[in-house]
């Protein structure tokens, strides 16, 4: 793998040892791609294309270290990562930033990952995703971190560790999000509870860390 590729970077720091991570801050060139994924992208801009082909380049490197064999990483339904069988993971990459973990599916029930530019969200933003009390909240915190970005990311989490357990879409405000200024967060799902394998699913608990511009959360369901 390019050595511009990191395996224990900010996301191990975030996440438990049964996940491979791997992670970089460049778009290395000439990354290959699988024909199957050259053809989900054949149209896109510049940006697009450096952004899915860095991430897969991530992709593969954690899956290779979890013992998976090397195949196609294509965008399935709302466009989740089709993982191969027996496999969990997500994938985020921001202006800086491409980063995947992925873990056996025996090992972690799913995982939510997102990285964001550490910067206030733009104007408007705040409002258009978070619920009063947690508006009221981040007005409490200490300076230092871009708290109502931080936000943003962990809904962003939830919603990547809801998915592929409920295949059901998870709006902004259907989830109430505690932050820690320790650097772990709580999800409260303000939705009917949907049942999953181990019983109905209420919420989540994550990490966070705020580091070389950037913040990432993370959510790592246990068996």
């Amino acid at each position: 793998m390019n050595g511009l590729l990191s395996t224990t970077g900010l996301l191990a720091r975030v996440l438990p040892a049964e996940a491979e991570t791997a992670e970089t801050y460049a778009d290395p060139p000439g990354l290959p791609l699988f024909p199957a994924e050259e053809a989900v992208i054949a149209r896109a801009v510049d940006k697009r294309r450096r952004e899915f082909t860095t991430v897969r380049h991530c992709a593969r490197a954690a899956l290779e270290r979890l013992g998976a064999l090397p195949g196609p990483i294509l965008p399935g339904e709302r466009g989740a990562p089709a993982w191969p069988e027996g496999v969990v993971g997500s994938m985020t990459h921001c202006a800086g930033f491409r980063g995947c973990a992925v873990a056996h599916a025996g090992d972690l029930r799913t995982i939510g990952l997102d990285a964001e530019p550490a910067a206030p969200l733009p104007d408007g933003v705040l409002d258009a995703i978070a619920l009063p009390e947690e508006r009221a909240a981040l007005r409490r915190l200490g300076a230092g971190v871009p708290w109502d970005r931080l936000l943003f990311s962990a809904k962003e989490s939830v919603y990547k560790a809801w998915f592929p357990l409920t295949r059901r879409f998870l709006e902004f405000h259907q989830a109430r999000i505690e932050l820690d200024p320790d650097g772990g967060f709580t999800a409260t799902l303000l939705v009917a509870p949907p049942s999953t394998v181990t019983g109905p699913l209420t919420g989540f608990t994550g990490r966070w860390i705020h580091r070389d511009g950037l913040v990432i959360t993370a959510i790592a369901v246990p068996v």
